[in-house]
């Protein structure tokens, strides 16, 4: 890739940022008094910072990273569109190429009861949009009073208010402002920390049981959908029990109850198919979709609404009230064609079942022989490791410890982009992740997790 010339040192650059910038989910005091990271360069699974340090992407930026940094086909795609269309909004009965022809490839790639899609600028507007045309629907068919949206504690949806509402996460209910008005937030079938003495099987089982007990106790009348993640990612890569999600599916199934499928992270191969949803063998109603519709390159998300709902919206409906200025943008659906075709035509997903995902998966899983790991699990693409005090008793350091974001430095320090979830360390890499880098990513795990221990027994935690 051609570099930008930067003429700003390392201290001028953290300086501007912390005079004028305000990042998201951070602790703007701490950050300014540290200095932000300053990443200058990409290319493959590779991040260079401005002091020339060669860091590994781990979290494919924040998930979104699929087809690798340096696609060139990408960049030339959004530029030449961008000479040719900038912008053209798809309101007033107004389309445009790109946008016709990234929603005919989509209607090939996901699952075959979606033919129709609604666009965004993200996973968090994709989502408010499904919250509108879930209530919408079942206005149409006269039932208003199903309204309420069930999800599930430590689920993330994303960030905007109702993002934020129908998502699990406390830290966000406690600002104020928030309205959560008709949510309910079902358990989550997170086993090592909530399993007690039962098997994952029996766990996955009674978190299925316990949720469908929730809807009953809401009243089925009421509910109108049911939104979660197949995996959930930002919650900690909380992989499901096998037991959960037949019985779950099976028990929405028989209330009549709508399956949104937060595929933001879990899709476009990261769990091995196409589409989460297709791993765990659910048929939801709607699909959220961003992050790797385009690899990142440029913003978009995407809401994947079946043909029984549409047909409804369609034909009884009138006028859909909603939208955004970039629904559709003409240069990011130029980025999602070509970036979908790279996954498609490269066999990436594919590779990520077959492959590199059970070769990483391997290593991955055998970290959990280390002194400070409770679990070390992966689904596909994207793992988690438990750091805990106790192995035997499932006993999780205190929470003011910080243990994970002592081992997130030691991760980082080491060249190696890790992301703390608590006292849980994440991976989601991009997918062009090689064997050689694979082990260099264990490598540096490893070494992460001794200098970690040597932390926790030097405090006096174990």
């Amino acid at each position: 890739m051609t570099e930008m010339t930067r003429h700003n040192s390392t201290a001028e650059i953290r300086a501007l940022d912390a005079a004028h910038h305000i990042h998201p989910f951070t602790n703007t005091r701490e950050l300014n008094a540290k200095g932000a990271r300053v990443i200058t360069g990409a290319e493959g699974v590779w991040l260079t910072d401005s002091e020339g340090n060669r860091i590994l992407d781990g979290m494919a930026g924040l998930w979104c990273m699929a087809a690798g940094y340096g696609r060139q086909e990408i960049v030339d795609a959004v530029a030449e569109q961008m000479r040719e269309l900038p912008f053209y909004n798809t309101f007033f009965q107004t389309t445009h190429e790109p946008v016709a022809e990234l929603s005919q490839l989509l209607s090939t790639l996901t699952p075959p009861q979606f033919n129709r899609f609604f666009y965004t600028s993200s996973g968090s507007e994709a989502n408010d949009t499904i919250i509108r045309l879930v209530t919408y629907y079942w206005q149409l068919l006269d039932k208003p009073r199903k309204n309420v949206i069930v999800s599930r504690r430590g689920g993330y949806h994303g960030s905007t208010v109702a993002a934020a509402a129908v998502g699990g996460f406390d830290a966000m209910h406690r600002q104020p402002g928030l309205p959560v008005g008709n949510v309910f937030h079902a358990p989550r079938p997170a086993w090592w920390a909530e399993g007690g003495d039962m098997s994952p099987e029996d766990f996955g089982q009674k978190v299925a049981r316990d949720t469908l007990s929730l809807i009953d106790g809401i009243g089925v009348d009421r509910v109108a959908a049911f939104l979660a993640e197949p995996v959930m990612g930002a919650g900690g890569v909380v992989i499901p029990p096998e037991t959960y999600w037949p019985m779950l599916w099976a028990g929405l199934k028989e209330r009549g109850v709508l399956l949104i499928s937060d595929e933001v992270i879990c899709g476009f191969g990261r769990t091995g198919n196409w589409f989460g949803c297709e791993t765990y063998g659910t048929e939801p109603d709607f699909m959220t979709m961003a992050k790797a519709l385009t690899s990142g390159y440029v913003p978009m998300g995407a809401v994947a609404v079946s043909d029984r709902i549409a047909e409804v919206l369609i034909d009884k409906g009138s006028e859909f009230t909603h939208g955004y200025t970039y629904s559709g943008h003409p240069a990011a659906a130029a980025a999602a064609l070509v970036n979908l075709r790279i996954l498609r035509d490269e066999g990436l997903v594919e590779r990520v079942r077959d492959d590199i995902g059970p070769y990483l998966q391997e290593k991955w899983t055998a970290l959990a022989d280390h002194p400070l790991v409770g679990e070390a699990v992966m689904k596909g693409f994207f793992g988690a490791m438990q750091l805990c005090a106790d192995k035997a008793g499932r006993v999780p350091f205190p929470e003011d410890a910080e243990v994970g974001i002592i081992a997130r430095d030691h991760s980082f320090n080491s060249g190696l982009v890790m992301r703390a979830v608590g006292d849980r360390l994440i991976v989601s890499p991009p997918l062009v992740l090689s064997r050689a880098e694979a082990d260099d990513l264990i490598e540096k795990a490893a070494v992460t997790l001794d200098k970690t221990l040597a932390d926790v027994r030097r405090l006096g935690l174990t």
